[in-house]
């Protein structure tokens, strides 16, 4: 992994870091899992963030556009869990 890499995966977490609290108050989290050869950064929904209705739009609405302002290099931010 280039030096690059490991700048744009702290830049990811932190920005994810920022979000965090907002999940954890209504009783969800968020990992970091991977970022990809392309630039596409996978999360996982945990909690009650795994299973909520309003998943897919907490994480393209909220965590995807969060963590593209702090990194303009990410194409996306993907879940590696569907369950909602």
């Amino acid at each position: 992994m280039s030096s690059q890499d490991l700048k744009l995966i702290k830049k990811v977490k932190d920005a994810i870091e920022q979000v965090r609290p907002y999940l954890q108050a209504d009783g969800g989290n968020i990992d970091f899992i991977e970022l990809t050869d392309d630039n596409v950064v996978k999360v996982e929904l945990l909690g009650a963030c795994s299973t909520c209705p309003m998943g897919m739009m907490t994480l393209k609405q909220g965590v995807e556009e969060t963590v593209k302002k702090a990194v303009p290099e990410i194409k996306s931010v993907e879940a590696v869990n569907f369950n909602f």
